[in-house]
């Protein structure tokens, strides 16, 4: 992986965590959920949600409901590659500012692993499958649950 992001050591034993996951690339939200869940079963977690959005879009709504459930912890995950069109800007803008506000309004961590992406091969490579310099799935995992901890 790459030498930026840091390695976190999280228990996450007892949380209530939420995963929410978009439709589209189905290869790569795939192992993005893969990397997450990965990352949970690492940190002693076994009993986790996993609630299915059409796009990235729906991710702050579905991210809310979670919250407003009882979620600890929230992990949303998905890829936007940019076409030749500003639906990229403005679904990017979008799901990251509604995420944000979730987070904020609720006070649940969000772990955001949407990747925003120019191309399929750069996702690919954030995904977290054999081969991929990164794991965004896990890292978001890892972010959401230290802030989780920290709130404690």
């Amino acid at each position: 992986m790459k030498d930026g992001a840091p390695k976190l050591t999280v228990d996450a034993s007892d949380l209530a965590v939420t995963i929410v996951v978009t439709s589209w690339h189905k290869e790569i939200t795939e192992a993005l959920l893969a990397g997450a869940e990965r990352a949970l079963q690492a940190a002693g977690n076994e009993v986790y949600s996993i609630v299915r959005v059409p796009g990235a879009f729906e991710l702050p709504l579905a991210a809310k409901w979670a919250a407003d459930d009882g979620a600890e912890a929230i992990i949303a995950l998905g890829v936007v590659i940019r076409g030749g069109t500003p639906h990229f800007e403005y679904v990017c803008d979008a799901a990251t500012s509604g995420l944000t506000r979730v987070a904020l309004d609720t006070e649940v961590p969000i772990g955001f692993g949407l990747l925003t992406v120019d191309t399929e091969a750069q996702a690919l490579d954030r995904a977290g499958l054999p081969g991929s310099s990164e794991d965004k799935g896990a890292e978001a995992v890892e972010a959401a649950v230290s802030m989780a901890l920290l709130r404690r």
